[in-house]
């Protein structure tokens, strides 16, 4: 899946300068992954500060479901996604301008109440009963989105055969079901519990790195305002903006 998409994740990747003359203005629509919440909005309060004309629209949800949208027609400047697949059907559908930009990466850790209540050290643990003999109540994203497919390949690859109570749309809703103590553990990106201000811990997974995903961003076909979008791109690619997002728990590309 990665190697059909090289093309995307060029950190270097140019967009049209917006002209040196001209002021920035209105209201830009950013399509985003759901894990970039905590992240784009107070970038877009930055990218503000430096263009007061432009305000910001945003629709967060699972890339694949964004994906869809914009190929259905929604209007939308930018895209962000959270994988090179959901990426790559944009790219097919015409609907980019200029080659994606990558701008961070992430990792899946286990969410769990604080404290780690059940003692959750490993994916191993998601399946094995607990004191009492249950199994854990286990949620995850689903396949088609990009923390679905990432915590399906680290399950396969560490043989965990696990039966998750529920296949939520995007990572806000598997992070929302372990904080409200819907779930005793969920698989999200680190990210995701810097987010939850200490509501839900944190547990490393061993060799995550071989899911890791990968945030691009594009400036869409048919924006009215495409020298808006092209420029927050380009934001999202300063050393500003990088400084941030390490700060939320993601990582450089």
């Amino acid at each position: 899946m990665l190697s059909g998409c090289s093309s995307a994740a060029t950190p270097d990747a140019k967009h049209p300068e917006p002209s040196a003359s001209s002021e920035l203005s209105g209201e830009l629509s950013v399509f985003a992954a759901a894990s970039l919440q905590p992240a784009f909005e107070p970038l877009s309060k930055e990218f503000t500060k430096k263009h007061p004309g432009v305000t910001f629209s945003f629709s967060f949800d699972g890339s694949s479901a964004l994906a869809t949208q914009i190929l259905s027609g929604a209007p939308a400047d930018v895209f962000a996604s959270a994988d090179e697949a959901n990426m790559k059907k944009v790219e097919e559908g015409g609907l980019n301008t200029g080659v994606p930009t990558l701008f961070a990466t992430s990792e899946l850790v286990i969410a769990v109440a604080p404290g780690n209540p059940l003692g959750i050290t490993s994916l191993a643990d998601l399946a094995k009963p607990t004191k009492d003999g249950a199994d854990p109540t286990v949620v995850i994203c689903a396949a088609e989105v990009p923390c679905g497919a990432a915590s399906h390949t680290l399950l396969d690859r560490d043989k965990v055969a696990l039966s998750p109570a529920s296949e939520e749309q995007n990572v806000t809703a598997v992070l929302t079901r372990v904080r409200e103590g819907e779930a005793d553990a969920g698989l999200v990106y680190a990210s995701d519990v810097q987010r939850s201000n200490g509501e839900v811990e944190g547990i490393p997974i061993k060799g995550s790195e071989d899911a890791a995903g990968s945030y691009l961003a594009v400036p869409l076909q048919g924006s009215k305002l495409s020298e808006e979008a092209a420029a927050f791109v380009d934001f999202l690619k300063s050393e500003e903006a990088r400084s941030l997002l390490l700060k939320l728990g993601f990582r450089a590309p």
